[in-house]
């Protein structure tokens, strides 16, 4: 044999003898541990991320459902708030109609007192302004047998009334 068939030897016996005390130091072994530990690390890792998207999830709909209720109660808020404001406005019109037609009603009886008022004191004063022509033609024409005739026919005519 030859020396380079003697180095290959020993490097391989070398390797056989490396091998051998990494078995019998249970190397292997402990490696074999070690992936199996990091497998069940990754295992756990990966159910609690599964665990957390369905969680992730299970929230996501649940935010998803009360975002959905909230804009329907919103929506109804609004339509609610209209339909209050269209009562409010149709009221406030009735009442303003209402007010208006009372505001007439009052004037118009105010100025129908006015009429009745003013056609009470030309009244009044066609009378007094007749009387007093009654009273200066009475007194021009009322002296002697004409006045005694007329005061004589009025007394006649006062008695018949009274009965």
């Amino acid at each position: 044999m030859n020396a380079t068939e003697w180095a290959t030897f020993w490097a391989f016996m070398a390797f056989v003898v490396f091998l051998g005390i990494l078995v019998y130091m249970k190397v292997p072994g402990k490696i074999a541990a070690w992936l199996d530990q990091r497998s069940e690390r990754i295992r756990r890792d990966l159910e609690e991320a599964r665990r957390l998207r369905e969680e992730a999830q299970a929230l996501l709909a649940e935010y998803q459902r009360r975002r959905q209720e909230a804009e329907e109660e919103a929506e109804a808020i609004v339509d609610q708030a209209r339909r209050e404001a269209e009562a409010i406005r149709v009221d406030a019109e009735q009442r303003m109609g209402e007010y208006i037609e009372r505001r007439t009603r009052i004037v118009e009886q105010r100025i129908a007192q006015a009429e009745v008022q003013a056609v009470a004191e030309v009244r009044g004063r066609a009378v007094d302004v007749a009387a007093a022509a009654a009273s200066s033609i009475l007194a021009e024409k009322g002296a002697g047998d004409v006045g005694q005739r007329l005061v004589e026919q009025s007394i006649g005519q006062v008695r018949s009334n009274l009965n």
